[in-house]
């Protein structure tokens, strides 16, 4: 090896065995930590991309095309449980193809793909079930992609065309919807949801889309609409009506000195009213007019008899003229008709009552019970009318509630001052044991290169003065230095002179490299012994 690799390690080894056991271990673990970093990059480097090479697949699908990735011996991961299969990059068309030609995926929604499979012989029947399907395997398409929904399902009911029956119910649709995990529909979505399906069937009212998740919960009702039933809607009142009140009273008498009680009837039923009106309009002109006069004038004859018994007429042998008038008139007056269709949704308030109590020690005398119920009414919108009632009391309130609250905000403040204590004694440990390790390093790395330095000028000196077989020639051939002297001293002699001057030398170098003088020193003795 050459002469400065066999150095470097040299002198990388005597600095390792310089370590004490804290540095040793430090070094190990920072290597170790280099070395599982250094591994983990290179195996995500070495690690393909993946990217999805079906998605929404069902379970017979995902289980034929997994069998395909095996046989060709593709490697692939499935996420969506087991709905998206992933393979690498480079390997995502020609899996499309090998699936495509193997008939894969074929699990289907429909959608209009049906209609084109119908024949010529179909009967009325199978073209309006085929329709039906074809629009709700569309609609299923078309809502499951939207963002965080996962699959889709739509039923529709369509009422059949007919001319025997007087009136015709409107179409209805319920929508299954299976988000993904961790995803919940907002109003925003639901309300699309209602209205893309409504909007495609000809009369569906988004009154008549029904919204259900995978869990359950019924996210728009028929008769309804997306904001929930009855019980939704009067919740929904109260909380509204309560807040606005509360807002108006902790303005009036002070946060914490007034609590309200909102109780609201709201209808569930839904229902459709038509109402028809006639009236008579003033000066409006007849729309038809028909008089019929006829006058019949004659002589001769006998005038009438009388019935005499069994209903014989006896004439009673007078004469005269006889005469005959007779008149008729038809006259159709205009009439206004007025029709009127109301839908009648639920969620109409029938009757509300609202409660409020006063603290009589905060509020005193300073408002009235009146000037209370006054603005309690106007707030809450209270109608005498449908029976509306507000009730305001002064009262005392328990002070134990606020004792309790007082002393959790107290313990909870404390907790958040010993959470930020913790959070910052952790993170000045984790500063300083960073700082310790990076003065660690500094100092290793600056102790290495005095040493790496010192074994540079050692190995010079050796090369140049201190070989073992060239040392104690040199120093006898060498010349004696004579020193400057400023005061007349007596001249030392010459073996004075030479023992001086490796006396310095010598302490020089036990300067330098003490280790190295030792090992000098004895090598000089084992000679001297031999001879």
């Amino acid at each position: 090896m050459p002469q400065q690799v066999t150095s470097f390690f040299r002198r990388l080894g005597d600095t390792i065995r310089g370590f004490s056991i804290a540095q040793r271990v430090i070094a190990i673990i920072g290597v170790a930590v280099v070395a599982l970093g250094v591994t983990g990059l290179a195996m995500w480097a070495s690690q393909p991309a993946y990217t999805p090479l079906f998605s929404g697949l069902q379970a017979t699908d995902a289980s034929s095309i997994v069998d395909q990735l095996r046989t060709d011996g593709v490697p692939y991961q499935l996420t969506d449980g087991g709905g998206t299969i992933l393979v690498p990059q480079q390997k995502v068309y020609d899996e499309r193809l090998k699936a495509a030609s193997a008939g894969l995926p074929t699990a289907s929604t429909g959608g209009y793909s049906l209609l084109d499979k119908m024949g010529v012989t179909s009967s009325e029947f199978q073209q309006s079930v085929t329709y039906k399907r074809a629009m709700e395997g569309e609609l299923g398409s078309t809502i499951s992609a939207m963002k965080g929904v996962k699959t889709a399902s739509v039923r529709l009911a369509i009422p059949e065309d007919t001319v025997f029956v007087s009136e015709k119910k409107d179409p209805t649709a319920s929508v299954f919807v299976e988000t993904q995990n961790g995803v919940t529909l907002s109003a925003d979505q639901v309300q699309a949801i209602v209205h893309l399906t409504s909007a495609a069937i000809t009369g569906m009212q988004p009154t008549d889309v029904a919204v259900i998740d995978a869990s359950g919960t019924v996210l728009s009702a028929v008769g309804t609409g997306a904001v929930g039933g009855a019980d939704k809607q009067a919740s929904d009142y109260e909380t509204r009506v309560k807040t606005a009140v509360q807002t108006m009273l902790d303005k009036v008498v002070g946060p914490g000195n007034a609590t309200v009680a909102v109780a609201a009837d709201v209808s569930s039923e839904s229902a459709q009213r038509t109402e028809e009106s006639y009236t008579t309009p003033t000066n409006a002109p007849s729309l038809s007019e028909t008089t019929q006069s006829e006058t019949y004038t004659g002589s001769g004859g006998s005038a009438a008899g009388v019935l005499g018994p069994d209903n014989i007429a006896v004439p009673n042998g007078t004469n005269g003229n006889g005469t005959f008038n007779s008149q008729s008139a038809t006259k159709d007056n205009a009439v206004d008709k007025v029709t009127e269709q109301r839908t009648i949704p639920a969620g109409a308030v029938n009757r509300q009552t609202v409660s409020v109590a006063l603290n009589k020690d905060a509020v005193g005398g300073d408002v009235s019970t009146n000037e209370i119920r006054n603005l309690v009414n106007a707030a809450a919108g209270i109608d005498v009318t449908r029976g509306d009632s507000v009730s305001v009391e002064m009262v005392n309130f328990s002070k134990a509630s606020a004792t309790e609250a007082a002393k959790a905000i107290q313990e909870a403040k404390d907790a958040a001052a010993a959470d930020q204590l913790t959070g910052i004694i952790r993170t000045s440990i984790i500063g300083a044991a960073i700082v310790a390790a990076v003065i660690i390093v500094f100092a290793l790395y600056r102790r290495s290169r005095k040493r790496a330095e010192e074994a540079a000028a050692i190995d010079g000196a050796d090369t140049v003065e201190l070989d073992a077989a060239a040392f104690p020639i040199a120093l006898e051939q060498a010349p004696p230095t004579v020193p400057m002297q400023l005061d007349p001293l007596p001249e030392p002699t010459a073996p004075e002179l030479e023992a001086e001057r490796r006396r310095a030398e010598i302490e020089a170098l036990a300067e330098r490299d003490p280790q190295k003088t030792a090992e000098f020193l004895r090598s000089l003795m084992d000679e001297r012994q031999g001879v």
